[in-house]
């Protein structure tokens, strides 16, 4: 297969859904010689938000430190590649048609076909070990002790701030999310967490006293250098990234450290992609309530023209009740994805003292209508959305998928 046949049939395999479990991921990675060499050091990252710019953080701090790290995250925002670096490049698009060839043919003599993810996971993975990767860093999917990226072994796990998302999978309550966040500790190896709720420190403490792996919660963030990312939650995440990597053992200076976290990138997340045009992923309120808080932190006494869009299964009026008091008027517009929320049920989600809104069929008529308006545009909801919006603003092929 040629790289766009590979990813039509990647993204084709989206359709074996989403499974939780690790029996196939370990076959998987086994079959297609993709487990790391015994000396490389694994990151694990899990956690509800923070986790994509806290390893991003990692990669880039380990990289001036010289390290030449491989780095797994999701989902994309406009290319597939995006998802799967080494030293900060994506990994080519022929070396990913030549490895999704060699496992579509793994997987059709499988007698469970692996979904997206696992497949996505093995690519990566082989392909850091073909890169002689040092250090690899792995983003969660989602959960942690049934996600395919917990089948890698790790020598450090990496816990952001804990909230409640993707319940239906993962449990109702803070304290069962907790605890599947919690799954990816490993035995006798350190884990550090971000500062938590009482009732999720306490999981996390009673988890970790049962693997004996030594637990410690960073106390302050980062104030030492300046960081490349907006908003007081980078400075938690920049001080997670850097205790994180100083118990993995890296030869950390402070100069790595602040040429890592000066340059360190994450696009769509308060990304100002052009003068007064911001990217943000907020999908759950607890990321809404960062948004909201950066927001005026940058923009005091302003109002956005915010275009809003958002996929099933999230808490859309939770969401909307902390951003519609930042915004003078909501452009509501659904998401490219099967799973996107109409526009009228979006509205249906407003709270009654939101500002004016107006709904469009698509997202380049509500960025349109944006534009009309002397406001700075605040483009949020969901990641999907921010996607298709960073890659229309950029000029891009936007590649569309579910997870």
């Amino acid at each position: 297969m040629d790289y766009r046949e590979a990813i039509r049939w990647l993204f084709a395999t989206q359709m074996f859904g989403i499974k939780l479990g690790l029996e196939s991921s370990r076959q998987l990675l086994n079959t297609f010689s993709a487990f790391p060499a015994p000396d490389t050091l694994v990151i694990h990252v899990a956690g509800t938000n923070g986790k994509g710019s806290t390893c991003a953080m990692i990669d880039r701090i380990a990289l001036a430190c010289g390290s030449h790290c491989g780095l797994f995250t999701s989902p994309h925002l406009i290319d597939y590649r995006e998802r799967i670096k080494v030293a900060g490049q994506e990994i080519p698009e022929n070396t990913c048609a030549i490895l999704l060839t060699e496992l579509k043919t793994i997987c059709q003599d499988l007698e469970t076909h692996p979904t997206f993810f696992e497949i996505s996971l093995a690519l990566a993975m082989r392909w850091f070990r073909e890169q002689n990767c040092d250090l690899i860093v792995l983003e969660t999917g989602m959960g942690g002790r049934f996600d395919a990226t917990t089948a890698v072994p790790a020598q450090i796990c990496v816990i952001t701030p804990i909230g409640l998302d993707h319940t239906q999978f993962l449990g109702s309550t803070l304290t069962e999310i907790a605890r599947e966040k919690a799954g990816i500790f490993v035995p006798r190896k350190p884990i550090v967490s971000a500062p938590q709720e009482t009732n999720v420190r306490t999981v996390l403490e009673s988890e970790a006293h049962l693997t004996h792996s030594p637990l410690e919660f960073v106390r302050e963030p980062w104030s030492n250098s300046p960081i490349a990312l907006a908003g007081i939650h980078q400075q938690w995440n920049a001080a997670l990234a850097v205790t994180a990597l100083h118990r993995a053992g890296l030869p950390l200076t402070t100069d790595h450290v602040r040429d890592g976290l000066a340059n360190v990138s994450w696009p769509g997340r308060f990304e100002k992609i052009r003068p007064g045009v911001v990217l943000d992923g907020a999908h759950n309120p607890q990321s809404a309530k960062v948004l909201e808080e950066t927001w005026k932190a940058e923009y005091p006494g302003e109002c956005a023209s915010l275009v809003f869009g958002a996929v099933a299964a999230k808490d859309i009026r939770g969401i909307l009740e902390i951003l519609a008091p930042i915004a003078a008027r909501i452009l509501l517009c659904p998401v490219a994805n099967l799973r996107a929320v109409p526009p009228d049920d979006l509205a249906a989600c407003l709270p009654d003292n939101a500002p004016p809104h107006a709904t469009f069929s698509n997202f380049q008529a509500a960025f349109s209508a944006a534009t009309a308006h002397n406001s700075p545009i605040l483009i949020a909801g969901s990641l999907f959305l921010v996607g298709e919006a960073r890659a229309f603003l950029t000029h891009q092929e936007f590649q569309s998928s579910l997870q």
